[in-house]
């Protein structure tokens, strides 16, 4: 049986500062990179976007736990 679908997103882009909470630049050019069943294949698309961009300082890329937002009281994937 395959493991269950905890869902996280990879999205990125320019950031106003790198001081204080991450706010984007422009939010019409946020890099939505994809939907990822668990946190490993998200990490290795975070990665793969955080290396082409590395040149840029204020270029960030996120994995959000969007399964946590779905099932808040879920307690899965609490390593990360």
């Amino acid at each position: 049986m395959p493991d269950k679908q905890l869902l996280h997103l990879v999205i990125g882009g320019e950031l106003k500062s790198l001081q204080g909470p991450p706010e984007f630049r422009d939010l019409s050019r946020v890099d939505l990179v994809g939907a990822y069943p668990n946190y490993d294949e998200a990490l290795r698309a975070w990665r793969a976007k955080a290396q082409e961009t590395v040149d840029n300082a204020l270029m960030r890329y996120f994995i959000i736990h969007a399964h946590r937002l779905l099932d808040p009281n879920s307690d899965e994937d609490h390593r990360h």
